[in-house]
């Protein structure tokens, strides 16, 4: 078991409301392949080119078939200790709210139930023209999927690039940012802007920082106390030792 900081320990000890924000990294760590770098490549397209309205409306099933292929590697995938221990959080500290990046359902797997997911769940999909939602509880179905209201197709419910954030969800996650007493990020690679800016907003209004992650990132610098590796690894222990100290 790695021991941690003993004021980062000190800090967990009596803080009330704990925000984490997790990216990629979480996810890499179950084999989910990250969506930028070199395993962002599929069939020769980059994920920038897939995951677009005008790449949608040009070809929805190719679209279709990338989330397809992606769904799948999300179903056959665990969740890791990582996310087992950020689940338990919300039994360790009075308010525990998690903000994810991620689309993949692991930590909704791993019990986690104070979730916001900024960009969605890869296992919903939406009509492109009605109000309908359903979510795909099946990788095997046909290409593309179509509304069995309206018979439009249907698309997947994913914030895709040049698309903006739900405002309410924004608003609801600075309320709890600003709140908050600890700040854990965790497999982010800051490259995410709207995340990033959450993120500096909560250091701002005076949260203890951890950022989490096997390399530095561009909130690395910004943040109390940098622990660097594997969230799989550092998450349980701090776990462990909280529960001793609590």
């Amino acid at each position: 078991m790695q021991a941690l900081d003993e004021i980062l320990l000190e800090k967990c000890k009596t803080a009330k409301r704990v925000v984490a924000i997790t990216g990629a990294g979480i996810s890499a760590e179950s084999g989910i392949p990250t969506f930028r770098g070199k395993d962002g490549y599929w069939k020769n397209y980059r994920a920038e080119d897939l995951a677009n309205n005008q790449a949608f409306e040009n070809n929805p099933k190719l679209i279709w078939e990338w989330y397809q292929m992606r769904m799948a590697i999300c179903r056959k995938a665990e969740p890791n200790p990582g996310h087992l221990a950020m689940a338990e959080m919300e039994s360790i500290f009075p308010e525990f709210h998690l903000i994810t990046q991620n689309v993949d359902n692991l930590h909704n797997r791993a019990g986690s139930k104070n979730i916001t997911e900024l960009h969605g769940n890869i296992f919903t999909s939406r009509c492109t023209k009605c109000t309908f939602k359903t979510i795909q509880e099946s990788d095997n179905f046909t290409l593309p999927p179509l509304c069995p209201k309206c018979n439009s197709i249907l698309r997947p419910h994913i914030l895709w690039f040049g698309e903006t954030y739900d405002i309410k969800v924004l608003e609801k996650c600075r309320e709890i940012l600003n709140a908050a007493d600890i700040l854990l990020i965790v497999g982010t690679s800051g490259q995410v802007t709207v995340p990033v800016y959450l993120a500096e907003e909560a250091i701002r209004a005076g949260a203890y920082s951890i950022d989490i992650n096997p390399e530095k990132s561009s909130l690395s610098q910004k943040v109390s106390i940098h622990l660097r590796g594997y969230s799989a690894k550092i998450l349980p222990d701090l776990i462990m030792q909280l529960t001793e100290i609590r």
